[in-house]
């Protein structure tokens, strides 16, 4: 008996292009989950992509579009023409607009803006301007405020007027200001629809409010929201003038994006996120930069072998556990280079406070060293029937382990401290070092203990 096939999304997303129906298209989008629905998009070829942009609604494009990772949401928009991205990233809340015309080429970001409504357009461009990490790159500038002199019955008609447009805000409160614009209260909106028709909303607001400025930090963000219930934080400018507000959902997708691309880096792939349906050439480029790094690295570890290499030709057996030194101290390091650089970017710990950090490092390192290097030493005595051999590989082991934690505990201070990023540029320094190390301690104690060895 034939065994059905089984149809992939994207095969049948590209049955329905072939019609170019919407609302049978939307249905089936609507039927997949987000990560299904990425990934059948993704499998799409450029001109498919093109048409199911096209043949969408604006809106209904831009739901799909605030759903990618912000890449794979850039390549898609730059497939179409200035003029046709425009109506859709103007669909976009003012946050996602920056954030995606951020990941695009200046020409092609400039060629969209160029199409959009004027005021969207300045607007966007002046949220570009800010640090993404920042209050002023995360917030939304999409809020509703009023002037303290008015009652709670001429909000509820300001509301009700404009409710089409407020519908599309994620408003969770409204705002009091002054006449020049300064906040002076929020309002709930509970309270709000239970007050007296005729009464003040200086009389309901609740006060003081907590506000951060445009450059407020990602890490202060996080702080502060981890310190209360808001939902959002109103910002404000030099002038104290209410312009936007960060929400909380904001920032924790910041911190989850700043977790991802320290992990990207810490694994060698720079220059943000990738896709296997980015271009091929752009994907080796981005990979080579990295990788052509550890070309001059790895020859200075193996030269410490090319000048022992009388030694270790007397001692082959000596060879067999190199790798295991190299290796275990290279994930010892690790560890501390991975419990700096979250320090850091949380801001618990400065690149001045070298002596904290050796201090926290010594203890634990010197415990495993003495532990993995007397099982690593017992290990080469049993296999090898030479006890001299066993101390030299176990010394070896232990040692390298203490230095490694220790350095790569340090590492990421150093780079920090001289503008490098640490996720980056540790990865390659830590294993250069504790090759160099491992490689070096073993073939000296060998070469003192030759006549013992042989």
């Amino acid at each position: 008996m034939e065994q059905a096939r089984i149809e992939y999304p994207w095969e049948r997303l590209r049955q329905l292009l072939e019609n170019a129906d919407a609302r049978p298209i939307e249905e089936f989008l609507d039927g997949l989950q987000w990560s299904e629905r990425a990934r059948a998009i993704s499998r799409l070829s450029s001109e498919d992509q093109e048409r199911l942009l096209t043949t969408l609604a604006p809106r209904d494009v831009a739901d799909i579009v605030e759903n990618l990772p912000e890449g794979q949401a850039a390549d898609l928009i730059e497939l179409l023409s200035p003029q046709e991205a425009a109506t859709i990233v103007e669909e976009l809340a003012s946050d996602q607009q920056a954030d995606l015309l951020g990941q695009m080429e200046h020409t092609s970001a400039e060629a969209i803006l160029a199409q959009m409504d004027p005021g969207e357009a300045a607007e966007a461009r002046t949220l570009r301007e800010y640090k993404p990490s920042s209050a002023g790159g995360l917030m939304i500038t999409e809020f509703v405020s009023f002037t303290e002199g008015i009652s709670v019955q001429e909000v509820l008609h300001r509301l009700r007027l404009h409710g089409a447009e407020y519908a599309e805000y994620d408003i969770q409160y409204l705002y009091v200001v002054d006449a020049h614009g300064c906040p002076m209260g929020v309002l709930r909106t509970r309270d709000l629809l239970l007050a007296p028709a005729s009464k003040g909303i200086a009389e309901l607001m609740v006060r003081p409010v907590r506000t951060v400025t445009l450059s407020t930090s990602l890490q202060d963000l996080a702080h502060q929201f981890e310190e209360s219930s808001f939902y959002g934080l109103p910002v404000v400018n030099e002038r104290d003038v209410l312009v936007g507000v960060v929400n909380r959902r904001a920032v924790d997708d910041a911190l989850m994006q700043q977790s991802e691309n320290t992990f990207l880096a810490s694994q060698g792939i720079v220059g943000g996120e990738e896709f296997r349906t980015h271009p091929l050439g752009v994907r080796a480029r981005r990979r080579l930069s990295w990788l052509s790094v550890n070309v001059p690295l790895n020859m200075l570890s193996a030269s410490v072998i090319a000048v022992n290499q009388e030694t270790l030709g007397k001692v082959i057996s000596l060879a067999v556990f190199l790798p295991i030194i190299s290796d275990m101290s290279g994930c010892a390091g690790q560890q501390s280079v991975a419990v700096s650089i979250r320090e850091l970017t949380l801001g618990l710990l400065k690149p001045a406070e070298i002596l904290r950090v050796v201090v926290k490092e010594v203890g634990p390192a010197v415990i495993n060293g003495i532990l993995l290097g007397a099982v690593v030493g017992a290990v080469a005595w049993l296999w090898s029937g030479n006890v001299y051999l066993g101390g030299i590989v176990g010394a070896a082991q232990g040692i390298n382990i203490i230095i490694a934690a220790t350095f790569g505990g340090l590492l990421p201070l150093a780079l920090k401290r001289f503008g490098f990023d640490p996720a980056l540029s540790s990865g390659p320094i830590l294993t250069t070092v504790t090759d160099m190390c491992g490689f070096l301690l073993a073939l000296t104690f060998a070469a003192h203990l030759l006549v013992h060895l042989a």
